[in-house]
């Protein structure tokens, strides 16, 4: 395989790249930053492609394992050596407790807000919220997906109004 042919065809992966960095970092900056570097070493060590392998599965292990390297030094550069006697490793992060009745109050906030929103709101966005897709909404409530996408917007925009005092 050419280098261009290569590069050509790695351009097409990054937008089945993107799903996977934001799963893995859980950050929109972080994903690009993970999705750059990945293509970096893929186009770097283009020759130890096998060509004929599976080139997405092989640029997907390296996105991965890049990320396990990343998330790993991190780790340490967190973590320091009590150099006393008893030699042991202890993790520099705070550690903060929380209230649980504050989040037992907010949680009883949040299902008040859904139990008030209007039928019409409140069905599609509980379905979609229990990991149904747009077209099995769609097909359920045998509603156009247009109109599913509109009222699952709908409710959320209105429980972000309603939920207002929770806004960090």
């Amino acid at each position: 395989m050419t280098a261009v042919e290569f590069n050509n065809r790695i351009q097409f992966l990054i937008p089945s790249l993107e799903p996977f960095a934001m799963k893995l970092t859980k950050d929109h900056s972080n994903a690009k930053d993970l999705i750059q570097e990945t293509m970096l070493k893929a186009f770097s060590n283009k020759e130890k492609f096998t060509t004929g392998s599976n080139l997405k599965a092989w640029v997907f292990t390296i996105m991965k394992n890049t990320f396990l390297t990343d998330y790993q030094k991190t780790s340490r550069r967190k973590t320091f050596i009590d150099t006393t006697d008893n030699l042991h490793f202890i993790n520099s992060t705070n550690i903060e407790q929380k209230n649980a009745a504050y989040s037992n109050f907010a949680m009883d906030d949040i299902q008040a807000a859904i139990e008030d929103l209007e039928d019409i709101y409140k069905r599609p966005f509980v379905m979609y919220f229990r990991g149904f897709k747009y077209h099995e909404i769609s097909e359920r409530l045998n509603i156009p997906i247009g109109t599913v996408k509109n009222r699952i917007f709908l409710a959320r925009k209105e429980l972000k109004q309603i939920l207002k005092v929770y806004e960090m």
